[in-house]
């Protein structure tokens, strides 16, 4: 093969690829409604996507576009906070937290993105406030969705179940008691930042507890902390999903996240 043949086979395939991975964007970009009339027969139709089915007592199923990050057998797709593989109980299709093991992280990177975890506060509830039934699901392992037992129990709003731990209460309860499945369904929109590093949108998260909204496309005022407001910083376009050990066997399966078009 020529070294001409060999670029331009080489540039079709980088084609290929670049239009396979913005396909969405640009279903995304090609829709907007000033682009079309209105009832054009000619605009283009939306990907077709066989949906999750709803967990009850058993896990659901995830969408056929979905990435599955447990399934209930392993932890392949997490790693502990060192890289070393992740040290958290896996058992009967569920992981569980081990006290001291870590957080653990995706191995693979999200932006934007729709992600689905379940979770399950042990049993018998011990402690109060923050003590009971505690972690965290991180987006980009900086910004939380607070998981705790809030069922009965009171501690401070923003950092309750189904809080941006430090900034938005919930607007509802909507925890289920201790022992009975839980689940989140995430919108997640990362900040976004110019080439000098200035942020130029804030991230949103808009989230449901149980079927609830409970996060209404909030804007972040940047990474959530422990009393504290931690300013913007640049990072990358796509980082990890982390779960928290706060110390307590909370449990979680199911996970599963869907990347969305870019805006």
């Amino acid at each position: 093969m020529t070294k001409r043949n060999l670029a331009v086979n080489l540039a079709c395939i980088a084609l290929l690829a670049v239009s396979c991975l913005a396909f969405e964007r640009a279903f995304a970009q090609t829709n907007r409604p000033e682009k079309w009339k209105i009832h054009d027969v000619e605009r283009a139709q939306p990907p077709i996507v066989d949906p999750a089915t709803l967990s009850t007592e058993q896990p659901g199923r995830p969408p056929s576009d979905a990435v599955v990050l447990f399934d209930g057998k392993d932890l392949s797709k997490w790693r502990a906070g060192n890289g070393a593989a992740a040290k958290w109980k896996v058992a009967n299709g569920y992981m569980e937290v081990v006290k001291r093991a870590g957080a653990i992280s995706t191995r693979q990177g999200f932006g934007d993105c729709q992600l689905h975890v379940e979770w399950r506060a042990p049993v018998p509830a011990t402690g109060e406030g923050q003590e009971r039934g505690n972690s965290g699901v991180f987006l980009m392992g900086m910004y939380e969705l607070q998981v705790l037992d809030s069922y009965k129990n009171k501690t401070y709003p923003d950092g309750q179940a189904a809080a941006i731990y430090g900034q938005y209460p919930p607007l509802v309860n909507a925890s289920r008691p201790p022992g009975q499945w839980q689940t989140y369904d995430i919108i997640f929109h990362r900040p976004r930042f110019d080439n000098s590093g200035k942020l130029v949108q804030p991230a949103r998260m808009t989230a449901l507890h149980n079927g609830v909204l409970v996060q209404d496309n909030v804007e972040l005022t940047g990474p959530t902390a422990h009393q504290a407001r931690p300013p913007y910083k640049q990072h990358a376009d796509k980082l990890p999903v982390s779960l928290q050990d706060h110390g307590d066997p909370v449990r979680f399966r199911n996970i599963w996240v869907r990347e969305l078009p870019e805006e």
